[in-house]
Parts: structure tokens; sequence; C-alpha cells
């Protein structure tokens, strides 16, 4: 961003927020100014007014959130009425997003300077009227009224009477239907374009003298200077963030798809230890019946251990039993030897 794009003081109008808030912030204009504005809006004198600019910082730059003013107003509190807040604001937000969230940004300001103007424990009778009053270039409802002026009501009874304090006008500078006086039409015209052609009555020429005189003043344009080099480091610093938060995005993108690949990665891993679990179950099955039948073989060996013990019992027995009929064999062959000899002798005898 450079300065080429930012209006020089002197071609800026009303509606621009640097020249309405330094307007409003001029010593000794500010209030005339202001009294200017309320009583063409309003069509009556408001003689007891305060007036304090509150600001972020003047929105020199509209993609910038923050850059807006509120204009508060208020009677004196001795004056007898009940103290009232006017918020003027000047606004050229005309996207189509802005306008679209122009209702939920009243209703943002309500609740702001609502809160701002009950002290604590005070009661809520005592809570101020607030009055919002947008003017802006753009048909912000597209029935091309020049005002258009919202308040709460029932929506069954319509006409009940629910008063409760906040109301808002919305200013449309080229409205053709519902002009309420020539006076705010002339009015909206030179905000909108802010010439000594269009300072056409009393009124509007008085307000371009104070326009005049703040335009030529150096230090209200040191102010839109300084303001614009502000804008231009808060853009740059923007962009820099801007240029930061790709890079994180980029990064974090590839780290998601790291992480994807890990998790996919895991996934296969937790597949392949599925499958070895249940390898290692058939495995561990196939071992138990390995060790069964090792068991029902160990009992079969026992078996028939103990059965060649019984075997070898019996043969030492039949040994034993052929031993001994071996020696009465012998017995028996001695004694038919000896009945032989005897025989032999007798016969020869």
């Amino acid at each position: 961003m450079n300065k080429k794009g930012f209006k020089k003081l002197e071609e800026m109008n009303l509606l621009d927020d640097f020249l309405f808030g330094s307007m409003v912030a001029y010593p000794e204009i500010g209030k005339r100014f202001v009294k200017i504005l309320l009583r063409t809006i309003f069509g009556r004198e408001f003689r007891q007014l305060s007036v304090t600019a509150q600001k972020v910082y003047y929105g020199a730059d509209r993609d910038l959130h923050g850059a807006r003013l509120d204009v508060y107003l208020e009677p004196e509190e001795n004056s007898g009425e009940r103290v009232t807040v006017y918020d003027i604001e000047p606004d050229l937000k005309d996207r189509n997003s802005d306008i679209r969230a122009l209702p939920r940004r009243m209703r943002f300001y309500h609740g702001k300077i609502a809160a701002r103007s009950l002290d604590s424990g005070t009661d809520y009778d005592k809570l101020k009227n607030v009055v919002i009053i947008m003017i802006v270039p753009y048909d912000p409802f597209g029935l091309n009224r020049m005002i258009y002026t919202v308040k709460n009501k029932c929506v069954e009874v319509p006409d009940m009477e629910y008063e409760d304090g906040a109301s808002t006008l919305f200013l449309y500078t080229k409205g053709t239907e519902g002009i309420p006086n020539e006076a705010i039409k002339q009015l909206l015209r030179y905000m909108e374009n802010t010439t000594y052609e269009n300072a056409v009555n009393e009124d509007l020429r008085e307000m371009h003298r104070m326009v005049e005189t703040v335009k030529r003043d150096p230090e209200v344009d040191g102010m839109r200077i300084q303001l614009v080099e502000d804008v231009i480091m808060l853009s740059e610093e923007k962009n820099s963030l801007t240029e930061e938060k790709i890079k994180l995005t980029e990064e974090n993108a590839r780290m998601a798809e790291e992480n994807v690949k890990m998790t996919e990665e895991n996934a296969r891993m937790a597949e392949e230890n599925v499958k070895m679990t249940e390898e290692n179950a058939r495995m561990a099955e196939e071992k138990v019946k390995i060790t069964e039948e090792n068991a029902r073989m160990a009992e079969e060996n026992v078996k028939i251990t103990e059965e060649n013990a019984r075997i070898a019992e019996e043969n030492v027995k039949i040994t034993e039993e052929n031993a001994r009929m071996a020696e009465e064999l012998i017995k028996l062959r001695e004694e038919l030897a000896r009945r032989d000899a005897v025989e032999k002798q007798t016969a020869n005898d």
C-alpha cells in the first residue's frame, strides 16, 4: 500500500471519517457543527450539548476493522429532559456483506453505548436514550428512501406502545422517497460532495466556512499524514502477518499431509500387527497341539516302557526256567548215562 490510494485533506468530503471527525473534535467549531447537523435533521434546536469524539482511529482504510468514529453527545444533566445520547456516523462501507451486516452492527453499537451510559448500580429507568444516526451514500434497504427510522416494537401488536429509548436513523444521501424537507436533502448532498457550490443555504455556508478552516489547518493535515503513515504501517504489518499466516497454513498443510501418511503407515503397521498376532495365535495353538501330542506320545512311551519291563521280567523268568530245565535235563542225561552204564555192567557180568 502507498500514499497514492489516500485522499488529500482538500479532496475529502464530510462523509469521509477523517474530515468528519476532525470537524467534531476541532476547538470552537465542533459543537456548532454538531448543532447545525442535529437542528437540520430533527428540525429543532439543541441548546445544551456535551460533545465528545470517541474513536479508535479514523477510517482511512475501510478494510481495517475498528476504523470508525463515535460522536457521543448528550444534553446537560440539569436540562430537565431525559438524557439522550446521539451517535452520528458517516459510513462508506458499501460492500454487500457490510450492508447485510448493518442491522447487527447497529445492535452492537446500541449495546456498547447503553453499557457506557449506565453506571454500575444505577436503576434501569435512568438508562439514557440512544439515537444512532448513520449517514450513508448507499441505500441500506433498497427502498430508495432518504430516511429510514428504526425502532423496536411488538410484532403481534405493532401499535402497542413500546419505548425502550433506542432508535436508529439511516440517512441515504441519494434517496428520493420520503424526503422530510429541502434542508435535509441539501445537507446530505453537501455532506456527500462538500463543495462551495453545494452550500446552498446559510447553515451550509457557515458549515463550509468551518470545513475550510479545518482543511487549512496544518496540524489537521499533519494528523492526516500521520494517520496515512500509520495505516500504511498497519497494512504492511497486516500483509506481513498474512504472509506468515500463508506460510503457517502451508506448513500446517504439509504437516497434515505427513500426519495422513503417518496415520496410513500406522494403520498398515497395525494391520501387520493384527496379522502377526493372528499368526502367533495360530502357532500357539499348533504348539499346544504339539505339546498335547508329545504328552500323549510320552504317555504311550511310558506304557511301552512298562510293557517292555514286564516282558523283560517275563523273559528273565523264562530264562531262569530254561536254565532250571536245562539243569534238570543235564541231571536227567547224567542219570540215563549212569543207568546205561549200570545196565552195561550188569550185562557184562
